[in-house]
């Protein structure tokens, strides 16, 4: 195994350390630093962002060719670490508890150290890991400061006796949102202001998963596996690139090797939503898009999107926007000629 010990007090000396320690190419745009690395050690990038609040994001997307051990120094009671694992899976433990906790696709892992001045983060050999790591300053400095950080030191750091670690159950909303996060192309400060509105929300998911677990402990997974979990995500990304399907639930369904039961428990726990209700979602918002971005009529949105009615189409689109679509292509248009 080898190990790779960071200690840095801030994003930049610890891609410093990681580009001496394991080579790479490290290229940093404003407050943005990008690692590539493209070795017989392994392969891929290591992605990091400091955010207003003392809030620092890092993303993992890549393969080792040997289990590596990543030591972070963090002084006690001074950072909450809040792990996602997208796909793949590694592990984390304190320097003075290395008993392991691994954190699987599509699981949360929140970590606190309270005794300890070390977090050790498992990559193991050959699995291809993409994780996000977002780390909250909750010293007496920061959250005096902001009153996040305080909200967020209040719910972890009340134990000042043991360190705290959590792994959650099966969480699909924020794998969404990091693909959302990879998918900004804008630079300058609209991509700072963007990423920095969904680590928001992907941290206030993560606060929320936690809070859910505390509540059903007893069966902090569900009924679904996290195979079936990712089947239920590929499905959603095939009605995100073809929302005119026309498939009904069971043929969607056997699209992915579930039952249409699973299906549905599956699009409750990622959307908060049915089946159908998801791809009705998805087919207005993407009529919106289509309504600002071409000069396709009404009409010929409601028919290139599967709608059954013009009529139907007005009444949900109206539902999730508040206004008409005609309105909304008539305000889009004064708006282009203000």
């Amino acid at each position: 195994m080898k190990t790779i010990e960071i200690k840095a007090n801030n994003l930049q000396s610890m891609f410093t350390t990681l580009k001496r320690k394991i080579g790479g190419t490290f290229t940093l745009q404003r407050n943005e630093g990008e690692l590539h690395i493209d070795s017989t050690f392994g392969k891929g990038i290591i992605r990091g962002i400091e955010l207003e609040r003392n809030t620092t994001f890092v993303e993992f997307d890549l393969k080792f060719n040997e289990d590596v051990e990543f030591i972070f120094a963090s002084p006690q009671q001074s950072v909450v670490n809040f792990l996602y694992c997208a796909e793949g899976k590694l592990a984390h433990a304190f320097n003075s508890d290395k008993t392991k906790k691994t954190v699987e696709t599509f699981q949360t892992g929140i970590a606190a150290n309270m005794v300890s001045e070390k977090n050790h983060i498992y990559f193991y050999k050959d699995v291809f890991v993409n994780s996000t790591l977002i780390s909250v300053n909750t010293s007496k400095l920061s959250t005096s400061k902001h009153r996040i950080n305080k909200m967020v030191s209040e719910i972890f750091n009340t134990d000042t006796s043991n360190d705290y670690s959590f792994v959650g159950s099966y969480n699909l909303k924020i794998a969404d949102s990091i693909k959302q996060l990879q998918a900004i192309k804008q630079q300058g400060v609209v991509r700072t202001l963007l990423i920095q509105g969904l680590v928001n929300l992907i941290l206030a998911l993560e606060i929320e998963q936690h809070s859910l677990d505390m509540k059903r402990a007893a069966q902090p997974k569900g009924s679904l596996t996290a195979y079936e979990l990712k089947q239920v995500k590929e499905l959603s990304d095939y009605i995100n690139n073809f929302p005119e399907t026309n498939l009904n639930v069971i043929e969607l369904a056997a699209k992915i090797a579930l039952s249409p039961a699973k299906v549905q428990e599956g699009f409750k726990l990622m959307h908060g939503k049915t089946l159908n209700s998801y791809i009705r979602f998805v087919r207005v918002k993407k009529s919106e898009e289509l309504i600002k971005t071409t000069d396709l009529n009404i009409s010929e949105i409601v028919y290139s999107l599967g709608f059954s009615s013009r009529s139907y189409f007005s009444k949900i689109f109206k539902e999730q926007y508040n206004c008409s679509p005609i309105n909304y292509k008539q305000n889009i248009k004064l708006a282009a000629t203000a």
